[in-house]
């Protein structure tokens, strides 16, 4: 018996050993073989981390010192890796994520495939566990849940909408600028002030009003919570992924679950206050919570249980209306703010085009339409600094991408939107120069009709469902804040744009405000 015992042992320990060196060894090199065959380079495997150390490496590097003023090549510092092989090896290249090769794309006409085809190639699994504890919902989700949620989700972004949005974000706004204005003592006209925190209450503002129709102080707690939750998931992405890692009851993991655990409580709390006052009557419907929760409620009253979503399900959408509808227009404003403090020039053109357009009026819908410089400021920023520096995909069969190769399964594929934004093929020998002007005619005169080459909020079917949303409260914003102040580089600004999750300026955004 105990011989039986033992030799079942040694045999499940030589399988389990055999699984992990074809694992992590042996699939590896014969998929770096059959890349190499096809004509793709890059670094040769490293035993289980691949290209991670090296590139964790590079990012410490990176973040120990700013770049110089003026200098928008940010892919060195933003994503030092890609940015090193693609340097190294042209651009049919390709990375290790663990033992798992991706292939880098930049061809405008491939990553327009992958993105049309969102039914061919979904985003990866690895570290979703991770990635779920932060923010789930849309963006992550795929096939039928993914076409059900952008369904219930549409209306709440429809651009009727959003219009009725727009005295909340300026009254935001307002409230911002009036906080700056008492920095500003008496007898001065000026202040030094980090304004990326300002930036940040802003945008966190509008989203408690926008999407809860409440105050930013009620939702304050679940922001605080959620930055915090970032950032330990940037750490855990930094690691070799582990499956099963997630289960270890390391520091990380308990924090990161006990702050999914609150923010949760917190958002069924918004939720059942929102559900309760619909019942009785009082509850507006104009917030993104309303509409989600009026669309959800015909569904279901229809007899639809699949179409509609649950409870937790509304918790995790109410988390992305959180999480990226806060980040991404703050992240676009406090760039802009950045870029016309060193382009004075585009900044009194910006002010000239709303004093000439708006006035002293109240900011409208039309207002806005019309701001052409305004908004070609606005897309040349999201050029040089996209919110999100990459996105990745896989795909779940062999396929034939382009007339490049045969795609096994287990290659991923790489979309550096940064590295795209910034080549000189596509945007000509000025990619990495701060030039709106390029936009005078539009994105697709901009790209030369490569219009997967200008990607900042995605493309195709899975295109940013709130783009339209950013853009509307970061022109209400920007035309404010030059009617009421000129700004300029604080000498104790740094540049120093860094990947945490998106693209963030390390040192914050010191600038001088002269209240006009």
């Amino acid at each position: 018996m105990a011989v039986a015992i033992l030799v079942f042992v040694a045999s499940t320990l030589l399988i389990c050993a055999w699984m992990a060196l074809n694992r992590l060894w042996l699939k590896p090199k014969k998929l770096e073989k059959q890349l190499r065959q096809h004509g793709f380079q890059g670094n040769s495997y490293r035993f289980w981390f691949g290209d991670k150390k090296q590139e964790l490496a590079m990012l410490i590097e990176a973040k120990s010192k700013p770049i110089p003023l003026y200098h928008h090549d940010i892919a060195p510092r933003v994503v030092p890796g890609l940015h090193k092989i693609v340097s190294d090896y042209g651009k049919k290249t390709f990375t290790w994520i663990g033992p798992s090769p991706s292939l880098i794309v930049m061809d405008p006409e491939m990553i327009k495939e992958i993105l049309n085809k969102n039914y061919i190639y979904q985003k990866p699994l690895t570290n979703f566990a991770l990635l779920k504890l932060f923010v789930y919902g849309l963006p992550l989700y795929e096939g039928d849940k993914w076409a059900k949620h952008r369904r219930l989700l549409n209306p709440a972004f429809h651009y009727q909408k959003l219009k009725g949005m727009l005295p909340a974000i300026d009254f935001s706004c307002s409230e911002m600028i009036k906080k700056w204005e008492k920095m500003i003592m008496e007898g001065r006209n000026t202040c030094e002030l980090d304004v990326w925190p300002s930036l940040q209450a802003f945008t966190s503002d509008v989203i408690s009003r926008t999407a809860f129709g409440s105050s930013y102080e009620e939702g304050s707690r679940v922001f605080e919570l959620q930055v915090e939750q970032s950032q330990l998931v940037v750490e855990g992405l930094a690691l070799p992924y582990i499956h099963g890692s997630r289960f270890l009851p390391t520091k990380r993991n308990r924090r990161m679950k006990e702050i999914d655990r609150q923010v949760r409580l917190l958002l069924r709390g918004i939720i059942d206050k929102k559900m309760k006052a619909m019942r009785s009557g009082n509850g507006s419907t104009d917030d993104l919570l309303g509409i989600l929760l009026e669309a959800n409620s015909q569904e279901l009253e229809h007899g639809n249980n699949n179409a509609g979503m649950s409870i937790e399900d509304v918790i995790e959408e109410c988390k992305v209306f959180y999480v990226v509808g806060q980040e991404t227009t703050s992240i676009l404003l406090v760039w802009t703010m950045i870029l016309l403090s060193m382009y004075p020039s585009w900044q009194d053109r910006a002010r000239k085009e709303v004093d000439e357009v708006i006035g002293n009026d109240k900011v409208t819908v039309d207002h806005l339409n019309h701001l052409k410089v305004v908004t070609m400021i606005l897309f040349e920023v999201l050029r040089l600094y996209p919110p999100n520096s990459v996105l990745v995909r896989k795909k779940s069969k062999g396929t034939q991408l382009g007339d490049l190769t045969t795609l096994q399964a287990e290659v991923g594929l790489v979309l550096p939107i940064i590295l795209v934004h910034l080549d000189q093929d596509i945007w000509g020998a000025d990619a990495k120069e701060f030039n709106p002007e390029r936009f005078s005619k539009g994105v697709l005169h901009a790209t030369n009709g490569q219009t997967a080459a200008y990607f900042p909020f995605g493309a195709g079917p899975r295109i940013c469902i709130g783009q339209n949303f950013t853009m509307l409260e970061a022109k209400v914003a920007l035309a404010n804040i030059l009617r009421n102040f000129s700004f300029e580089l604080s000498p104790s600004y740094a540049h120093a744009p860094y990947n945490s999750i998106t693209v963030k300026p390390q040192y914050g955004a010191s600038l001088i405000l002269h209240r006009l």
